[in-house]
């Protein structure tokens, strides 16, 4: 918070070390290896992640980076804190932190090298999403031009809840 340089002794593991680094929670976290590669099983796993309570830590490729953190953004939310993590222990090592729309439009301009990605847990007593809260994030996918079907679908996938309740919340709020 005060802008020091920290850095992190090399440890066994890019994990460990980006943890320690990205200053979100460390008590409990979970390590999920590659975030998967296609675009409907990563959104899926995504999912899974709304209302788990640790800090995720997963590897990422460079290339797939910026569509992995927009489409974070998009299910976990904008704001949702996250760090990203390059080179670690390297001669150009680099931790960006911030809210995962920030990250995403700072690595669509490209991101070399080897990346280790940090997300904040869930908040406190957040629980699995309410159809209030999956309503709103559809009606944002929906402003930025996607079919409004098609966004309550995307919000819903891989939670177990009615794409139909939904959409019929969506119709609700604009009354």
């Amino acid at each position: 918070d005060a802008g020091l340089p920290v850095t992190c002794l090399p440890g066994p593991s890019a994990v460990t070390t980006a943890l320690a680094l990205s200053a979100l929670p460390a008590e409990r976290f979970c390590f999920d290896g590659f975030a998967p590669r296609k675009p409907g099983a990563r959104r899926a796993w995504l999912a899974e992640l709304i209302a788990q309570p640790r800090t995720t830590v997963f590897f990422e490729s460079p290339h797939r980076l910026a569509d992995t953190l927009d489409c974070a953004a998009q299910v976990l939310g904008s704001e949702r804190r996250a760090a990203v993590c390059r080179e670690l222990t390297k001669t150009h090592e680099q931790v960006r932190r911030g809210a995962l729309a920030e990250l995403a439009i700072w690595a669509a301009d490209g991101v070399r090298g080897e990346i280790t990605v940090v997300i904040e847990g869930a908040p406190a007593g957040s629980g699995e999403p309410d159809v209030q809260t999956l309503a709103e994030r559809a009606e944002e996918l929906a402003a930025g031009g996607m079919r409004l079907k098609d966004a309550c679908a995307q919000v819903c996938e891989g939670l177990g809840v009615s794409r139909r309740e939904v959409y019929q919340a969506v119709l609700d709020r604009r009354r």
